[in-house]
């Protein structure tokens, strides 16, 4: 039986008015943009009907039920307003795993392929960068040595990587994947290697004592003594990894959430964008979220 408290609200009233207030910036922030947006009627005083047989053919003006004309809201020049994004979103979210062609997937299996090029790349970043962090933690004269080259590598983005791996692999899909490796393995590494070396030498000093063989000492002291550190260097390459992964996806050409930005854009569709831009912030959002219990769970507080 599952405890009744679990799914009780919080009772903290702070927590209720940070909720309220959320709501209330939200509210205010699309009442601003859809005013914002918004444009008078169409007023077709002083134009001929062959400038208004132009703007219909142009799609600039529809004729609406009454027979009167009025802008097309498919077409704007502008930005489009909440209620247009609104629209383009319950449109992709009505068929999202459709299939039209070797280009035309729906949202869902966008979404797939890109958390799908994402996850391989970290997991495969993390074990690589966790492992090499281990073996330049544990060795000072090896950390001393390394740490130049760490400085000078992580900093560089990973998507000034991309042409050489692409050259490298010649395969776009193992190339986006690379680019999140890339992205996810210096911060990892250089966390990994200052925690372990920042570990109290009282903890080595007694497992020695206690006649630990190396590979108990490193499960059972070095790597849960540096386990703060190297969960901090993970959440960095997290973040960095999410960032990387769309722009790759735009620039190679493969599906993903990336490349449905590219297309709508090329499509002009501006309300396609800006649908592709909230479906990249919530998947984030969920993977962090995600991120975060696990981190939380593998750590341990003090």
């Amino acid at each position: 039986m599952m405890n009744p408290k679990t799914w009780r609200l919080p009772s903290d009233p702070k927590w209720w008015q940070a909720k309220i207030l959320s709501v209330v910036i939200l509210v205010v922030l699309l009442g601003g943009w859809q005013y914002a947006t918004s444009r008078a009627a169409f007023d077709p005083t002083g134009k001929t009907e062959e400038e208004l047989m132009l703007l219909e053919f142009n799609g600039e003006i529809v004729m609406n039920d009454a027979g009167d004309y009025v802008f097309n809201e498919e077409k704007t020049s502008g930005v489009p307003g909440p209620l247009m994004v609104g629209k383009k979103i319950v449109e992709e979210l009505s068929h999202p795993f459709h299939k039209n062609g070797t280009n035309d997937h729906g949202i869902g299996h966008l979404i797939f392929y890109t958390v799908s090029r994402f996850s391989v790349g970290f997991l495969l970043a993390s074990v690589v960068a966790i492992f090499v962090g281990v073996i330049v933690g544990l060795n000072p004269v090896i950390f001393h040595a390394v740490n130049p080259f760490l400085q000078v590598l992580k900093p560089i983005s990973p998507l000034a990587w991309m042409p050489l791996l692409l050259y490298t692999v010649q395969k776009p899909t193992i190339t986006a994947i690379l680019v999140v490796f890339m992205a996810s393995l210096w911060p990892t590494i250089a966390n990994t290697a200052f925690g372990l070396s920042s570990i109290d030498k009282d903890y080595l000093r007694v497992s020695r004592m206690l006649e630990f063989g190396w590979f108990r000492r490193l499960f059972t002291v070095i790597l849960p003594a540096a386990a703060p550190a190297i969960v901090a260097g993970l959440r960095i390459s997290f973040g960095s990894a999410l960032v990387a992964v769309v722009p790759a996806e735009m620039l190679l050409g493969e599906l993903g959430v990336g490349y449905l930005t590219w297309i709508e854009w090329n499509n002009l569709d501006i309300a396609g964008v800006l649908f592709a831009i909230l479906v990249v912030g919530f998947v984030g959002f969920l993977m962090d979220a995600l991120f975060s219990k696990l981190s939380k769970a593998a750590s341990y507080a003090t």
